[in-house]
């Protein structure tokens, strides 16, 4: 496993020769290309990378990855215990505590071992499955083995894109096989969470800068469609990334509205540590001042801290509102899942079929 050396690919870009690790916040603000970890629980990880040029991701190479088999996925809430926390939330919106919050569970599998730098696991091989099964505009890889950071996303979702002092985020909030599927509790969803990342950005954006360029635009992706806004300003005089990643994070798109009602219902119903997944997963050139992170979503990482040895990891979830009906949520989360599952665990008709499935 540590044969395998550090390296961040996004963008069309490849940074290795791996300079400094530090979970400093304003080191972003200094010099260097950086790639970029927070989990959702708050754990940052920024490394600097001394070699950053361009290489498109390579075409899959046979045996390079070694996915865990398609019927040993488990979840950290099945189906009873997630439609029962879709009816617990009902039941604080109902009290008036909250009006939206994100429900979601972690998958994992075991990683079968196999020869090599990496064991057949090396998370840069899955990034580039992704890349022909799932192809995403934040797709990337973050491999950092010696400081527990393992990560391979498809994430459709921007956090915060950054140039110079101008800030964007692109909730997403609606999902659906077809535009169809979408109802109006998802349009509602969505402007609620607009209004919440709006909210973010102005406790550090200047007074009377922050817009929203687009409210609830369509957006297809493989097997499924979303509907997508943005949220733009201008940082005000003496913010930088500490202030921003303090006044945004985590994202409001997979928390909730109010944010601190939403954290605490997440805390109460939610079994497991959602880690990459919900958090931050991107770069930032600071010599440019440009930056592009993603929500994590959509992502695999991989945890060798278990006791039976290293697993792969996926989270799913949905936006709970009041209009949420549980079993539909419960098949979200499913339709969110089952394509990327099938990538991950190297099935023969990853390409192609985008039936769900039922995991156990």
């Amino acid at each position: 496993m540590h044969d395998l050396p550090p390296l961040a690919r996004f963008g069309g870009l490849l940074a290795t020769d791996l300079r400094d690790v530090t979970s400093d916040p304003g080191a972003l603000d200094s010099a260097g290309f950086w790639a970029v970890t927070a989990d959702f629980e708050g754990r940052l990880v920024c490394a600097r990378f001394g070699d950053v040029r361009p290489d498109p991701v390579p075409a899959p190479v046979p045996g390079a990855w070694r996915g865990p088999d398609s019927d040993r996925w488990t979840s950290s809430l099945g189906r009873d215990a997630y439609v029962a926390g879709v009816r617990r939330i009902r039941e604080h919106i109902e009290a008036g505590e909250v009006y939206q919050a994100n429900l979601c569970r972690v998958m994992s599998a075991p990683l079968p071992e196999g020869p090599g730098p990496g064991g057949g696991a090396d998370v840069d091989a899955l990034t580039a499955l992704l890349a022909r099964g799932n192809p995403a505009p934040y797709a990337g890889t973050i491999r950092l083995p010696a400081h527990g950071v393992e990560i391979a996303t498809a994430s459709p979702e921007l956090y915060l894109r950054r140039s110079g002092r101008r800030v964007e985020s692109g909730p997403i909030k609606g999902t659906g096989r077809t535009a169809a599927d979408l109802l109006p509790k998802d349009h509602a969803e969505n402007v609620m969470i607009v209004d919440l990342v709006r909210n973010d950005l102005g406790r550090v954006c200047a007074t009377g800068s922050v817009t929203v360029p687009e409210l609830c635009a369509l957006e297809e992706h493989p097997g499924l469609v979303h509907l997508v806004s943005t949220v733009a300003g201008e940082l005000a005089d003496g913010a930088g990334w500490p202030e921003l990643l303090a006044a945004t994070f985590p994202p409001g798109s997979v928390t909730g509205a109010p944010k601190s009602s939403a954290l605490r219902i997440i805390e109460a119903l939610e079994t497991a540590p959602r880690g990459p997944y919900c958090g931050g997963i991107g770069w930032v050139d600071a010599d440019r001042g440009t930056a592009e992170l993603a929500v994590g979503i959509r992502t695999f990482w991989i945890d060798r801290r278990t006791p039976d040895g290293p697993r792969l990891c996926f989270g799913t979830g949905a936006g709970i509102t009041w209009g949420s009906d549980p079993d539909r949520e419960w098949a979200e989360t499913e339709l969110k899942a089952a394509r990327l599952l099938r990538v991950a665990s190297g099935a023969n008709d990853a390409y192609a079929n985008d039936s769900g499935r039922t995991v156990r």
